[in-house]
C-alpha cells in the first residue's frame, strides 16, 4: 500500500508551533529591552503597541472604578429610578467594549494578514481605550 504522508513538508501550524517554541523562551527577557521610542522592526512595533494598550487598560480600570463609586453617590439619591446610574454605567461599558473590540478588528483589515496588523489592532484598542478613560474620569468628576 502506497504511503501518502507529504514527507518534507512543514505544516502552518507546526511552522506557528516552531515560531513560538524559537521565541517565547527568550520573548519576556527580550522585551524588557524593547526602546519603543525607537522601535523599527515589526516584532517591537507590535510589542510596543500592546504594551501600550495594556497601560491604558489598567488606567480605564481605575477611570471605571472611580465613575461606578460616583454612581453609587448618585444611585443613593435618587430612589425613584429604575435603571439606576450604576446599572446604566455598567451596561454602557459593556456596549463600548463590545464596540472597541469590533472596531479593532475592522481597523485591523488594513493589513490583514500582514505582520502589522496585530499591531494595528492593538494601537487601535489604547487609542480607543484612552478616550474611554478621558470620557470616565470626566464623569466621575463632573456629578
Amino acid at each position: 500500500m502506497p504511503d501518502h504522508t507529504p514527507r518534507g513538508k512543514i505544516t502552518g501550524a507546526a511552522i506557528c508551533f516552531l515560531c513560538f517554541a524559537l521565541v517565547s523562551p527568550v520573548f519576556p527577557a527580550w522585551s524588557q529591552d524593547v526602546d519603543c521610542a525607537n522601535a523599527i522592526a515589526q516584532v517591537e512595533l507590535t510589542y510596543c503597541a500592546e504594551r501600550d494598550w495594556q497601560r491604558a487598560d489598567v488606567e480605564l480600570n481605575d477611570a471605571y472604578r472611580a465613575a461606578s463609586a460616583k454612581m453609587d453617590d448618585i444611585d443613593a439619591e435618587l430612589h425613584d429610578d429604575p435603571l439606576g446610574a450604576k446599572k446604566a454605567l455598567k451596561l454602557a461599558q459593556r456596549a463600548w467594549i463590545t464596540y472597541r473590540d469590533a472596531a479593532c478588528v475592522a481597523d485591523g483589515f488594513q493589513m490583514r494578514g500582514g505582520t502589522g496588523e496585530q499591531m494595528v489592532v492593538m494601537g487601535c484598542m489604547a487609542r480607543l481605550t484612552e478616550e474611554r478613560t478621558a470620557h470616565l474620569w470626566a464623569l466621575s468628576e463632573n456629578y
